[in-house]
């Protein structure tokens, strides 16, 4: 009886089942990734504004043409990887070795003081466009193959759960660090005192270059970590013959593609909107140490739910948990913007603003951490679909969704932080609390209440997002853990039965 117990456990084990040094490794990727994604998410803007004094309608300029040229390069390079034949390394890892150098030169470079070494504001904008645009590339010539990494490392559904895990720890990490450190070398005091005898502080252009040379180089570490610790198990052969048109018409027919890109579009639109609280601690609370106590809000409820999250999903799917954890997020959020800016103690208003942003992380955790699992679900649901696996091109879209995402943010954030709230980094960039009639450095008068319409801006638009990201898991997404279940065990069952063939009939 024991011996056929350990014969059934044994049939049991997944044959891809992965461990603690592949979680491990995949998690140092994303580190690197978010090392230097969320110091440029987070303040490049403020850079180009308070540091360059370029012009928000500009940078707004600026944005758009590289999310353009993104609109262009993504499938592209998607198509590329498809096409790519593996090597020793595999299909996608060789990508993270030899990009990991050029993608933390080019984060340093998009922050030095062009102003430096030229008067000519078409110079500036040029070596603008060079650096921004140039990291974009990079940023996408190994994001996508790492993200496409993960469904072939396994097929195993724990260990699917298990990377995701992982990937939001190397994100907690390579995102918290920027936000957490960063304020603390950006920012330096201007020897002006607010009407609390506080002083004000502004962007420093060294600090924030040095800064930039450190999460470089920190990246490039963190990526050759990942090289080295994770293996490519699933096959996933060249495909020379690989029918763009074909394989993109099948996705926009799935319903769960659709889903998790319009998602995508909006949550990593939100996480790129969060980066103008920087503006809202600056000129509103008059403290930039809020940056990172907002960090460790968002950050803390994710950080203890990684824990939780393997069984919970176990249990109960990750739409249903996607769905229970959005709706916290969307009614916190909500509050928030209806709540904060009846406080008239700014310190207090601080507080309670901290106290949302919490319960907006908690809901969003279950986000986070399931995200790319939720992805790599949906590549295989389009093989159990259409008989095609196309991880890459999937990936290559999905994160043309989510540049999309981050570029209405940024966009439209420029403008509601130009038009709405009457913000110019070139007037305002070391001042703290800005009020409608208040005597601004260049001898103007403020024509608008600038700190609270900063409020009004940080607070609308994610009680919107978070609403619509509710609605979309919650109706939208179908792939619940029932059906998934069934496409497990289909995709299982023909890839076992393909391997036999291969081997009965060898070309």
């Amino acid at each position: 009886m024991g011996k056929q117990r350990s014969l059934e456990a044994a049939e049991m084990k997944h044959p891809n089942k992965i461990g603690f040094k592949d979680g491990l490794g995949y998690a140092m990727g994303d580190a690197a990734n978010l090392f230097v994604l969320t110091y440029i998410s987070s303040y490049l803007k403020v850079f180009y504004t308070d540091v360059l004094k370029v012009a928000e309608s500009k940078i707004t300029t600026l944005l758009l043409i590289a999310r353009l040229w993104d609109a262009i390069n993504d499938p592209l390079w998607g198509n590329l990887i498809a096409k790519k034949k593996p090597n020793k390394d595999g299909k996608f890892r060789p990508f993270i070795k030899w990009f990991a150098i050029p993608i933390g030169i080019m984060a340093a470079l998009s922050f030095v003081n062009f102003r430096n070494f030229t008067s000519s504001e078409t110079v500036v904008l040029v070596l603008m466009y060079v650096t921004y645009i140039g990291f974009g590339m990079m940023y996408t010539t190994i994001n996508i193959p790492y993200g496409s990494l993960a469904s072939v490392i396994t097929d195993d559904p724990e260990g699917r759960t298990l990377l995701s895990t992982f990937r939001s720890i190397g994100a907690g990490l390579g995102g918290a660090i920027p936000l957490l450190i960063g304020p603390m070398v950006i920012y330096t005091a201007t020897g002006e005192l607010n009407d609390k005898g506080e002083p004000i502080k502004a962007a420093d252009a060294n600090g924030m270059l040095t800064f930039a040379i450190i999460m470089g180089v920190l990246s490039v570490i963190f990526f050759y970590l990942c090289f080295g610790m994770t293996k490519e198990r699933v096959k996933s052969e060249e495909d020379p013959k690989f029918d763009m048109k074909a394989t993109y018409k099948g996705m926009f027919k799935s319903r769960p593609f659709i889903t998790a890109c319009l998602s995508g579009i909006l949550i990593s639109g939100q996480l790129q909107f969060g980066s103008l609280n920087q503006y809202l601690y600056k000129n509103y609370f008059e403290n930039t140490n809020l940056s990172i106590i907002g960090t460790i809000a968002n950050y803390l409820p994710m950080a203890v739910m990684i824990f939780f999250m393997p069984k919970l999903v176990k249990r109960f799917g990750k739409k249903e948990l996607c769905s229970v954890g959005t709706f916290f997020s969307a009614v916190a959020a909500i509050l928030m913007f209806f709540v904060v800016p009846q406080i008239s103690d700014r310190s207090m208003g601080a507080v309670v603003f901290m106290i949302f942003t919490f319960v907006i992380g908690f809901g969003y955790s279950f986000v986070s951490i399931t995200n790319w699992a939720i992805i790599t679900d949906v590549i295989d649901y389009q093989e159990y679909k259409t008989g095609m696996r196309s991880e890459s091109a999937i990936y290559a879209v999905y994160t043309f969704c989510r540049n999309l995402g981050q570029t209405i943010a940024d966009v439209g954030g420029m403008k509601l932080l130009g038009a709405v709230a009457g913000y110019d980094g070139a007037i305002m960039g070391d001042q703290g609390y800005i009020a409608k009639g208040d005597l601004l450095p260049n001898g103007s008068i403020a024509a608008v209440d600038v700190s609270n319409k900063i409020l009004f801006v940080c607070t609308v638009i994610p009680a919107i997002v978070y609403t619509l990201v509710f609605i979309l898991f919650k109706f939208g997404y179908p792939l619940d853990k029932k059906r998934l279940d069934t496409v497990y065990t289909s995709l299982r069952k023909s890839r076992s039965t393909g391997e036999e063939n291969l081997e009965r009939n060898p070309e």
